[in-house]
Order: structure tokens, then sequence, then C-alpha cells
């Protein structure tokens, strides 16, 4: 007896598409992250690395910045913890774009710029303030909108009972 299964190759050697982009479906949490770091004045980060140095070269601040905030909206606060989904998770991978900084390098980044991602973190409130307006707005709406298909509703039963009572009243007056 033979059975009709889907493909498998466990050898096989590109599960995922060559590009980045495409690992995740449209509208991902990590493609709203990068954009919203992307706009983001990240000035004060680049600044700390201007003079150059013979030391080795840093990760780029917005990488860095994009694993953070999105382990940080993910549930993800241990350096260890985000090495190690930098290799196994999916969007982490397309957010740092093939890099794989170390715990200690995470961690040393998050020390080095507690200042500037405080000061990041009004940049994302400001950001997300009027989403939340327009959303709350947009929630209103919607509830006002039940509210008021709710009673046409009840209005409408409303009427056939009194409908149904003049009719049953009408035939009691005069008669079947």
């Amino acid at each position: 007896m033979t059975s009709s299964y889907l493909p498998y190759d466990p050898q096989q050697q590109m599960l995922l598409p060559h590009a980045l982009q495409e690992w995740l479906p449209e509208g991902h949490l990590a493609y709203y992250i990068s954009d919203t770091v992307d706009s983001l004045d990240l000035s004060a980060f680049h600044a700390r690395y201007a003079g150059g140095g013979s030391r080795n070269q840093p990760y780029h601040p917005s990488m860095m910045l994009k694993v953070l905030v999105y382990g940080y909206a993910t549930g993800v606060f241990s350096s260890r913890k985000l090495a190690r989904k930098l290799h196994e998770d999916v969007a982490f991978r397309v957010l740092a774009a093939g890099n794989y900084p170390a715990h200690r390098t995470i961690c040393d980044f998050r020390a080095f710029h507690l200042k500037e991602l405080s000061d990041l973190f009004i940049q994302v409130v400001k950001l997300a303030a009027p989403g939340r307006r327009r959303a709350r707005a947009q929630r209103r709406r919607r509830e006002s909108a039940t509210r008021w298909r709710r009673q046409a509703v009840q209005e409408v039963a409303l009427q056939v009972q009194v409908r149904r009572t003049q009719t049953e009243g009408a035939r009691e007056f005069h008669g079947p």
C-alpha cells in the first residue's frame, strides 16, 4: 500500500528563501520594529564610534537596537537568550541580517548606551502615541457602531412586537 506524502528531505541544502525579506510574512512585528528603528534619530549612538580607533569594528547600532527592541517586545531580555535567538529564531535572524553578536557584545552595547537607550525609548513612545490614539478612536467607533446595530435590532424587534400586538388586538376587537 503506497501513501502519498508531501516531499520530505531532511538533508535538503536550503530550506529558506535566499532573500531575508522573504523569511517572514508581510506585516510581521519584526518588520514594524525595523522600520521604526530606521526612522529614529540614532546620532547619539553613532557619535560614540565617530573617532574610530584601534579597536575591533563594532556592530552597526541600528542592527543592535533592532535586536534589543524586538527582544524586549517578545519578552526576551537576557543577553544570553538574545544571542541564542539570533541563531534559532527567524525573526531575529532577519533583523540581524546575518550578524551574530555574542552575548557579551549585546550586554556591553546595552551597558555603554544606557542613556541613549532611555532617550530612544522616549522617541519610540512619542512615535507610538499617535498610533495608540488612532487605535483607541477606531475601537470607540467600532463599539459605537456595534451599540448602534444592537439598538437598531432592538428597535426592529420592538416594532415587530408592536405590530403583532396590534394584529392580535384587532382580531380580538373585530373577531376572527
